[in-house]
């Protein structure tokens, strides 16, 4: 009787984990990419005013590059958050990345601007986005890899889906902010009204923090955690047990350039080409997210059902296909339809690809290594995504502001991932214990640690 009373103790202690890692996730996804969609916005509409001497083209062109600037700094923050969350615990790397991306994105608001302090306005700026990445850069794989060990069996997209919801909602309220000021006359809001979106994820992060201090590591880990530190760095082991893995995230996560194009640089085209007022763009943008968030709990729960592959494949080609009559709608004015193609992009498209693949990078790879793995590969392959608008930038403004290379670029990437996911193996049925191609086996470690 004893026995049973402790086993349903210990049930109800694990739900409450499972229930509270995924919660964390969610806002510390909402933290995250609300501090990068604000500086996404801040860079199409006024950084280039604000931190760069020539306000034309060629500062359009800087600040969508600084915009990229954190994606070179991801995957240094992926092999850190790698090492150490795989060495000392989850929920430790969990609490710094977000304590990080708190204070750089509340600097970017204090920083003074070229017109005060000359080239050091930008040269900041970008020491700050830097941060900014490598913050991100172990956020996701940290979040996920911690959600994943304590979700139940069979729901297991399901639980770290949230973490991506949580993406969304920081990307609502991103775009609620620059609505917000964009009311602003342009002397406010070129001097004080943007910074404001910056000064308040301070209370994300304090809310994040008390959420994440009353989590823990999951047993999965902690079992094995004396023979991890005792083993080789967890970026050794990956490579040893496990390479051909990395590579298939890297390329897998191609998928995630159309959330950069569509709403990032199509902003900046649909405003600074076509001349189409901010604030269409910006409801388009939140249309999407919102709508994001009723479709995609459905699409992790379909893959926790179905598979993971068959959701992202499918996922993929509807965006290799979707980004087209979108950026025609935007060249056109075509303001239902830029509605419509936001629909099928970001809601659809986008939803099924980014509700899965945290569970789907994360599955791939052993519990000794899960957060290095999924870490490095995804962020080495994202960093496509974060330089896709300058580059598009680039190659539109060489081809008389065409939007055609936006749309053969994603297209690309997109079917890039889908090759990708399609070699990988199913492992939504494959017990937690058993992820990882290749298990490191016991032996290995004695041999290692013998004299």
């Amino acid at each position: 009787m004893k026995l049973t009373a402790t086993t349903t103790t210990d049930i109800s202690q694990h739900r409450r984990q499972a229930k509270r890692t995924s919660l964390a996730g969610f806002f510390g996804g909402a933290l995250e990419y609300y501090d990068m969609y604000i500086y996404a916005s801040a860079s199409a509409l006024v950084f280039s005013r604000v931190f760069f001497h020539d306000s034309g083209a060629t500062g359009l062109l800087l600040s969508l590059g600084t915009y990229g600037v954190a994606y070179l700094a991801r995957p240094l923050g992926g092999f850190l958050a790698g090492h150490f969350g795989d060495q000392f615990g989850r929920r430790n790397i969990m609490i710094v990345t977000l304590l990080v991306m708190g204070i750089a994105t509340f600097l970017i608001g204090c920083l003074p601007a070229y017109d005060s302090i000359g080239i050091f306005a930008p040269i900041l700026l970008v020491v700050l986005r830097l941060f900014q990445g490598l913050s991100v850069g172990g956020e996701a794989a940290g979040s996920t890899s911690l959600t994943l060990e304590h979700a139940p069996e069979g729901r297991r997209a399901l639980y770290t889906s949230w973490m991506i919801n949580g993406i969304w909602v920081g990307y609502i309220l991103a775009t609620l902010a620059f609505l917000a000021i964009a009311t602003l006359p342009e002397q406010q809001l070129l001097t004080w009204g943007w910074r404001v979106p910056f000064w308040a994820s301070a209370l994300i992060v304090i809310l994040g923090l008390i959420i994440r201090r009353t989590i823990e590591d999951p047993e999965v880990f902690t079992e094995q955690k004396d023979q991890i530190r005792q083993a080789k760095p967890p970026i050794v082991e990956l490579l040893r047990h496990q390479p051909k893995d990395v590579i298939r995230v890297v390329f897998a996560a191609f998928l995630i350039v159309i959330s950069s194009v569509v709403p990032v640089y199509g902003l900046s085209y649909a405003t600074n080409v076509v001349g189409i007022p901010s604030n269409y763009m910006l409801w388009a943008a939140i249309f999407g997210y919102a709508t994001a968030l009723a479709t995609q709990p459905l699409f992790a729960h379909l893959s926790d059902r179905i598979g993971r592959k068959p959701v992202l494949i499918v996922g993929n080609l509807i965006g290799a296909a979707a980004v087209w009559p979108y950026f025609w709608a935007i060249g056109d004015a075509n303001i239902p339809m830029i509605f419509v193609g936001m629909f099928l992009c970001i809601t659809i498209a986008f939803g099924c690809t980014n509700a899965v693949y945290p569970a789907f990078f994360s599955e791939m790879f052993n519990v000794r290594f899960r957060v290095s793995g999924m870490a490095i590969g995804l962020q080495l392959g994202i960093v496509l995504t974060g330089f896709a608008p300058s580059i598009i930038q680039a190659v539109s403004a060489a081809n008389g502001n065409a939007w055609w290379p936006a749309c053969l670029f994603t297209s690309a990437a997109c079917v890039i991932s889908a090759i990708a996911v399609s070699t990988g193996r199913e492992t939504f049925r494959t017990p937690l214990e058993k992820l990882g191609h290749q298990p490191v086996k016991e032996r290995d470690y004695e041999h290692e640690q013998a004299p």
